[in-house]
């Protein structure tokens, strides 16, 4: 008699295409992962699960409480130290700490330019060389005609959010600026019409 395996209960809300890199094993049991603006830990359940070495970093006490709740039930390997409440743009671990660093829905909340660099700067010095950068994130790929601008890159979108959007050329020149290499193509699904959100998947040479 064969176990069925509880999908949510073991990957939580990972994020597809997350889930894609556990798959193809770009993400493996022997790397320091770091989530980068985990709220309260939607895509950490299975590294949680699985025992791998988990910090995270978020700007709000509560998510942090939260997560720190859920890795003492799911991992109490870790300390809870592993997990800081700070903005991504002042990252308190060292430099080269990690293997992967995880930033889903978190840098279209960007105040301006110079707030989404110093963000992707953090993340890319917490990063070891040979590590991955995967980021989801809104932009304007798709809906160039159905955004309206507010401000610098700031839109105002159709499901009536208020983001701060990337393109292509901006994705491309960012990875060429850091020195990295595109480990997945550049991946858009745009939602009927009212948001777009690209993967950005590179790694550190």
């Amino acid at each position: 008699m064969t176990t069925q395996l509880d999908l949510p209960e073991w990957f939580g809300s990972i994020d597809v295409y997350l889930f894609d890199l556990l798959l193809k094993r770009r993400i493996t049991h022997q790397m320091d992962v770091l989530d980068a603006g985990c709220g309260g830990g939607r895509n950490l359940v299975y590294f949680f699960r699985s025992g791998f070495n988990v910090s995270g970093v978020d700007q709000s006490d509560e998510a942090i409480g939260q997560i720190q709740s859920l890795a003492a039930g799911l991992a109490p390997h870790l300390p809870s130290s592993n997990f800081r409440v700070e903005p991504v743009e002042k990252i308190s671990f060292a430099d080269s700490s990690f293997d992967v660093v995880i930033s889903s829905a978190v840098l279209h909340f960007a105040r301006d330019d110079q707030h989404w660099h110093s963000m992707v700067k953090e993340m890319w010095r917490v990063l070891r060389r040979g590590g991955i950068l995967f980021a989801r994130l809104a932009s304007s790929i798709g809906i160039e005609d159905e955004i309206e601008p507010i401000e610098g890159r700031r839109f105002h979108l159709p499901d009536g959010s208020d983001r701060f959007l990337v393109d292509e050329q901006m994705l491309l020149a960012t990875t060429a600026s850091l020195g990295g290499e595109w480990l997945e193509p550049l991946k858009t699904v745009v939602v009927q019409h009212m948001r777009s959100m690209s993967n950005w998947c590179v790694r550190k040479p």
